[in-house]
Protein backbone atom coordinates (compact mmCIF):
# COMPACT_ATOMS: atom_id res chain seq x y z
CA UNK A 1 0.00 0.00 0.00
CA UNK A 2 1.45 3.10 -0.79
CA UNK A 3 -0.14 6.32 0.91
CA UNK A 4 1.26 9.70 0.41
CA UNK A 5 2.17 11.50 3.32
CA UNK A 6 1.08 14.51 3.91
CA UNK A 7 3.85 17.23 3.97
CA UNK A 8 2.98 19.90 6.78
CA UNK A 9 2.86 23.79 4.84
CA UNK A 10 6.22 25.66 5.41
CA UNK A 11 6.03 28.71 7.53
CA UNK A 12 5.20 31.53 6.02
CA UNK A 13 7.73 34.16 6.71
CA UNK A 14 6.37 37.58 8.53
CA UNK A 15 5.45 40.61 6.04
CA UNK A 16 6.27 42.69 8.98
CA UNK A 17 7.65 44.15 12.13
CA UNK A 18 5.31 42.70 14.99
CA UNK A 19 4.23 45.10 17.82
CA UNK A 20 5.94 42.47 20.18
CA UNK A 21 9.12 43.68 18.20
CA UNK A 22 11.35 46.69 19.33
CA UNK A 23 10.44 50.19 18.02
CA UNK A 24 12.80 52.12 16.01
CA UNK A 25 12.48 56.22 17.00
CA UNK A 26 11.97 58.35 14.89
CA UNK A 27 10.47 61.92 14.73
CA UNK A 28 7.50 63.18 12.09
CA UNK A 29 8.83 65.71 9.43
CA UNK A 30 6.07 68.29 8.06
CA UNK A 31 6.57 69.47 4.72
CA UNK A 32 9.24 71.94 5.14
CA UNK A 33 11.35 69.73 6.56
CA UNK A 34 10.29 70.64 10.34
CA UNK A 35 10.65 68.35 12.76
CA UNK A 36 8.04 69.41 15.53
CA UNK A 37 8.54 66.94 19.06
CA UNK A 38 12.61 67.65 17.88
CA UNK A 39 12.35 71.30 18.44
CA UNK A 40 9.58 70.55 21.44
CA UNK A 41 12.39 68.56 22.81
CA UNK A 42 15.29 70.65 21.73
CA UNK A 43 13.23 73.42 23.80
CA UNK A 44 12.71 72.03 27.00
CA UNK A 45 15.37 72.42 29.85
CA UNK A 46 18.20 69.79 29.78
CA UNK A 47 17.17 67.55 32.80
CA UNK A 48 14.11 67.33 30.78
CA UNK A 49 15.30 66.70 27.43
CA UNK A 50 17.56 63.97 29.04
CA UNK A 51 14.69 62.45 30.75
CA UNK A 52 12.30 62.71 27.53
CA UNK A 53 15.33 61.00 25.25
CA UNK A 54 15.72 58.42 28.56
CA UNK A 55 12.23 57.13 28.33
CA UNK A 56 11.69 57.02 24.56
CA UNK A 57 14.64 54.51 24.17
CA UNK A 58 13.58 52.62 27.10
CA UNK A 59 9.84 52.29 25.63
CA UNK A 60 11.04 51.16 21.94
CA UNK A 61 13.45 48.56 23.94
CA UNK A 62 10.64 47.07 25.97
CA UNK A 63 8.58 47.70 23.34
CA UNK A 64 5.75 50.08 23.90
CA UNK A 65 3.24 47.56 24.53
CA UNK A 66 5.04 45.46 27.37
CA UNK A 67 6.55 49.02 28.83
CA UNK A 68 5.18 49.86 32.39
CA UNK A 69 7.16 52.99 33.30
CA UNK A 70 5.33 54.49 36.45
CA UNK A 71 3.09 57.08 34.67
CA UNK A 72 6.04 58.05 31.75
CA UNK A 73 4.54 55.93 29.08
CA UNK A 74 0.73 56.32 28.52
CA UNK A 75 -1.89 55.29 26.23
CA UNK A 76 -3.84 58.23 25.62
CA UNK A 77 -8.05 57.91 25.60
CA UNK A 78 -11.00 60.01 24.38
CA UNK A 79 -10.35 62.02 21.54
CA UNK A 80 -6.83 61.28 21.68
CA UNK A 81 -7.42 57.17 21.74
CA UNK A 82 -4.94 55.48 19.66
CA UNK A 83 -2.10 57.84 20.99
CA UNK A 84 0.56 57.81 23.16
CA UNK A 85 2.55 60.45 25.78
CA UNK A 86 5.65 60.52 27.14
CA UNK A 87 5.26 62.57 30.32
CA UNK A 88 7.79 64.12 32.25
CA UNK A 89 7.55 66.50 35.29
CA UNK A 90 9.52 69.50 35.79
CA UNK A 91 10.56 70.72 39.24
CA UNK A 92 10.88 73.06 40.81
CA UNK A 93 8.93 74.95 38.09
CA UNK A 94 5.98 72.06 38.34
CA UNK A 95 5.83 71.97 34.56
CA UNK A 96 4.43 68.96 32.86
CA UNK A 97 6.13 68.24 29.54
CA UNK A 98 4.55 65.92 27.10
CA UNK A 99 5.45 64.34 23.74
CA UNK A 100 2.52 62.81 21.76
CA UNK A 101 3.04 59.77 19.78
CA UNK A 102 2.12 57.09 17.40
CA UNK A 103 3.51 53.35 16.98
CA UNK A 104 3.19 52.61 13.26
CA UNK A 105 3.42 49.09 12.40
CA UNK A 106 2.94 49.51 8.53
CA UNK A 107 5.48 52.18 7.15
CA UNK A 108 6.76 50.56 3.95
CA UNK A 109 9.92 49.07 4.03
CA UNK A 110 10.31 49.17 7.91
CA UNK A 111 12.18 46.41 9.47
CA UNK A 112 11.32 47.36 12.98
CA UNK A 113 8.02 49.21 13.71
CA UNK A 114 7.78 52.80 14.43
CA UNK A 115 7.87 54.84 17.48
CA UNK A 116 6.88 57.96 15.94
CA UNK A 117 7.06 61.10 17.83
CA UNK A 118 4.98 64.15 17.01
CA UNK A 119 4.98 66.89 18.38
CA UNK A 120 4.90 68.19 22.23
CA UNK A 121 3.77 70.31 25.08
CA UNK A 122 4.28 71.76 27.78
CA UNK A 123 1.85 72.97 30.23
CA UNK A 124 1.20 74.29 34.48
CA UNK A 125 1.25 71.69 36.36
CA UNK A 126 -2.38 70.26 37.24
CA UNK A 127 -3.79 71.55 34.63
CA UNK A 128 -5.06 70.39 31.03
CA UNK A 129 -4.37 71.17 27.10
CA UNK A 130 -6.92 73.40 25.09
CA UNK A 131 -8.77 70.64 22.74
CA UNK A 132 -7.43 72.97 19.92
CA UNK A 133 -3.94 71.95 21.00
CA UNK A 134 -5.03 67.80 21.19
CA UNK A 135 -6.64 69.07 17.12
CA UNK A 136 -3.07 70.43 16.20
CA UNK A 137 -0.80 67.31 17.57
CA UNK A 138 -3.97 65.19 15.81
CA UNK A 139 -3.50 67.06 12.52
CA UNK A 140 0.18 66.18 12.23
CA UNK A 141 -0.57 62.63 12.90
CA UNK A 142 -2.94 62.86 10.31
CA UNK A 143 -0.86 63.76 7.97
CA UNK A 144 2.04 61.40 8.94
CA UNK A 145 -0.32 58.56 8.83
CA UNK A 146 -2.09 59.59 4.97
CA UNK A 147 0.93 59.06 3.59
CA UNK A 148 2.45 56.31 1.80
CA UNK A 149 6.38 57.16 2.46
CA UNK A 150 6.46 58.11 5.95
CA UNK A 151 7.66 61.76 6.34
CA UNK A 152 10.52 60.98 9.29
CA UNK A 153 13.90 62.91 10.23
Amino acid sequence: MNRKRKLASPVQPRSGPLPSDPHEIVFYKDSAGVLPAQEFIDSCPETIRARIRETAITVAASPPNRFSGGGKWEAMHGAMSGWFEIRIDGTPSRTHYRVYCLLDYEAAGAVKPYLVLVDGRKKPFRTTLAPSEYDKVKLLGGRYLSSKDRSIG
